[in-house]
């Protein structure tokens, strides 16, 4: 009887050290995820940065083609020049709020 109790006990113990080694698994794996997903975060701020700035890059590329089709008509490129200088003005205006 003492013995099937004693075997009991060290089943009991090697479960709950492999348990106890399950959570420091997890844990670990826990903390790695946290990281990566800190990185990979970062990876996409940097990425929506890049883009924007593509974009940005794209619209004036755009607008200075438009100005130039327009064939020397002085009057198109003063309306786009005025566009763009209202959407400047507007930008300013956010970024002061």
């Amino acid at each position: 009887m003492e013995s099937s109790k004693d075997q009991l006990l060290i089943r009991l113990k090697e479960k709950v050290e492999t348990i106890v080694s399950l959570l420091e698994g997890s844990e670990e794996e826990c903390v790695r995820l946290r990281m990566e997903k800190h990185q990979l975060s970062e990876q996409l701020r940097l990425k929506a940065t890049a883009f924007e700035e593509l974009e940005r890059r794209y619209e004036n590329l755009k607008l200075a083609k438009a100005i130039l089709s327009t064939g020397g008509s002085s009057h198109d490129a003063k309306i786009k020049v005025n566009r763009i200088v209202r959407e400047i003005d507007k930008c300013i205006a956010l970024l002061n709020h």
